[in-house]
Formats: C-alpha cells, sequence, structure tokens
C-alpha cells in the first residue's frame, strides 16, 4: 500500500516485521519534530494520527501547512537531531495533501485535509496579532495600560 517499507533499509525477509517498539518510536520522533516548531503546532487542526493495516503510520490534519511544508520539517528536524540522521528520509513524491516519510524504517503518511500552506497562514492575522496592532494604533507601549482600550470591549479581552 504506497509503496511503503515493513523493514529497514537492507533487512533481509527472514528478519521479520518490525518490532513494536521501533513502530512507536518512530511515531514519537515524528510528533516530537511537529510540537518543536510552535507555528506549526498552532497551524494544524484536529491533528490524528493511527497505524494501518501495512503497520505505516498516518498522520493528517485539518486547514493548516501542506504535507509537503510537514514532511520538509520533519525530515529536516530528525536529520538535525544528531547521529539518527539516515533514518528520517522522503519515500516519495510530496503534494500538497500528501507526503510519505520513512523513519526508522516504519513508513508515514501525511495527510493535509484543505491545506492552506505555511506563507498564506503568516499572511493571515491572528487575533493576537490583531491586539499587537490595534495597541500599536492607539500610541501604547506592548505593554498593558492602566484602562481598558475600546477594541478590548469589541474582543471581551
Amino acid at each position: 500500500m504506497r509503496g511503503f517499507r515493513r523493514r529497514q533499509p537492507g533487512a533481509r525477509p527472514e528478519d521479520g516485521p518490525l518490532p513494536e517498539a521501533r513502530r512507536y518510536e518512530a511515531l514519537g520522533r515524528v510528533l516530537a519534530a511537529l510540537s518543536g516548531d510552535a507555528e506549526m503546532r498552532d497551524a494544524c487542526r484536529d491533528l490524528t494520527w493511527w497505524q494501518a493495516a501495512d503497520e505505516s503510520w498516518h498522520i493528517e490534519w485539518g486547514d493548516g501547512p501542506y504535507a509537503s511544508e510537514v514532511a520538509d520539517l520533519v525530515v529536516g528536524r530528525l536529520r538535525a537531531a544528531g547521529p539518527d540522521a539516515a533514518l528520517a528520509a522522503s519515500s516519495g513524491p510530496a503534494t500538497r495533501t500528501e507526503a510519505n516519510i520513512d523513519v526508522m524504517g516504519v513508513g508515514l503518511l501525511l495527510r493535509a485535509v484543505d491545506p492552506l500552506g505555511l506563507e498564506r497562514l503568516r499572511t493571515t492575522p491572528g487575533l493576537w496579532r490583531m491586539a499587537a496592532s490595534i495597541s500599536a494604533a492607539d500610541g501604547e507601549p506592548a505593554g498593558r495600560g492602566e484602562s481598558r482600550r475600546h477594541w478590548e470591549e469589541l474582543l471581551g479581552g
């Protein structure tokens, strides 16, 4: 299914399937790489994961970045982590909605549902950016003033 490998590169068929611990360690490394980037973590809505019948992991989210952007981030972070750099690689073409990566010989399918892309997310102002912009427009420093401002009444702050 989708070209996932069940064994580490170079493993012999008689070595059998990957141990359960390795599959969970690979998932843990990917989730740790995702949670290490605040922008990525906040951009992915409804992040879910499950193990497929072929022993690979599927990770899915709504909105947020393209699957190719997430794959690049995860592989880059895992390679930068140190001596285990060879344990993470792209294992197929990556598109806006799907990307395949291989971590420790475990296949992962990254799937974005209705992605926006990181560039578009960066240009869309969030509530905290709006608050900072309005504070600057009022001529007040970034810190909190003594009285409530008119926009705080509207936003309920």
